[in-house]
């Protein structure tokens, strides 16, 4: 769906049946799903799973739970988890409230869902919560598109910051962090001291 200069950014659509990142995918999505999920350890949590597309990539050992705010999406995450063979545990939820206790987990994957949320930082600082000392966030995001072009943006202010600025002031410390597809996705890693 192309939004207009004045349609409201930060609206959810509704799901088409399609992936959220189905447009962008192709090898250097699927290379950065790999590399990512592949850091992920013991228990973890996506938050934004969407259809999951990221389920083949994480390693046999992990625990995973994964949410999303919409259930059609989340029935065919399930669906494809159980054609992979792998055991998750799929909620409905939202990244702004995560139902989940303090240090709950060892690692938090966010794949390009943070622009689908009203409040980044919010979301960062639930993220932080829920890992445990040493846990760490692996997470690729869209640039805000007020970076990119920002007479044309429609977007809020608090929207015009890379990923990786509002993870350091979420509390994490940014390790590894780079950009793709010609500068408009962060890939980071991220640890909560």
């Amino acid at each position: 769906m192309v939004s207009t200069a004045g349609e409201d950014m930060n609206v959810r659509r509704p799901w088409t049946g399609r992936g959220r990142a189905e447009p962008w995918e192709g090898p250097a999505l699927r290379r950065t799903r790999e590399i990512l999920c592949a850091g992920a350890r013991e228990r973890t949590l996506e938050v934004g799973v969407g259809t999951g597309a990221n389920l083949r990539y994480y390693p046999p050992q992990v625990r995973l739970t994964a949410i999303d705010t919409d259930s059609a999406a989340l029935a065919s995450a399930r669906k494809r988890s159980e054609e992979l063979g792998l055991v998750a545990r799929f909620t409905e939820g939202d990244a702004l409230s995560l139902d989940f206790p303090d240090e709950g987990f060892e690692t938090v994957v966010c794949m390009l869902a943070l622009d689908t949320v009203d409040d980044r930082a919010r979301a960062l600082r639930e993220m932080y919560r829920v890992l445990v000392p040493g846990g760490r966030l692996l997470a690729a995001e869209r640039i805000p598109r007020a970076r990119l072009l920002p007479r044309l943006s429609a977007r809020r202010r608090e929207h015009r910051r890379a990923p990786r600025e509002e993870a350091a002031e979420a509390g994490f410390r940014v390790g590894h962090h780079d950009r793709l597809f010609f500068g408009t996705v962060e890939r980071m890693v991220a640890h909560r001291p």
